[in-house]
């Protein structure tokens, strides 16, 4: 997880077609991220976002893929926030996502 200007850049590794839509923790590097929805036509990549937005308590629009968009391994934007906020909001320990 880093700081930029426009906010926290956060690395994730989505699986998709779970059970559930839910963060369970860290997967290497990244917060892992199971979603119900499957990698068909950006639905998984908007699951995450609303599932970020709702986690963050910040609009979806303050949510967005910054890298990786087509893959599971991604960069997400999260907009006018911290690193440190994320990391309490999501309830990651110190983990350097």
């Amino acid at each position: 997880m880093q700081d930029t200007e426009d906010g926290a850049i956060l690395t994730v590794h989505i699986q998709p077609k779970a059970s559930t839509t839910e963060c369970v923790g860290f997967y290497g590097d990244a917060v892992k991220i199971r979603v119900v929805a499957p990698p068909v036509d950006g639905r998984a990549n908007d699951e995450v976002i609303r599932l970020l937005a709702r986690l963050l308590s910040v609009p979806a629009a303050s949510v967005r893929i910054h890298s990786g968009a087509g893959g599971r391994h991604k960069q997400i934007l999260v907009k006018g926030v911290a690193a440190q906020v994320v990391t309490a909001r999501l309830k990651l320990d110190s983990h350097d996502a």
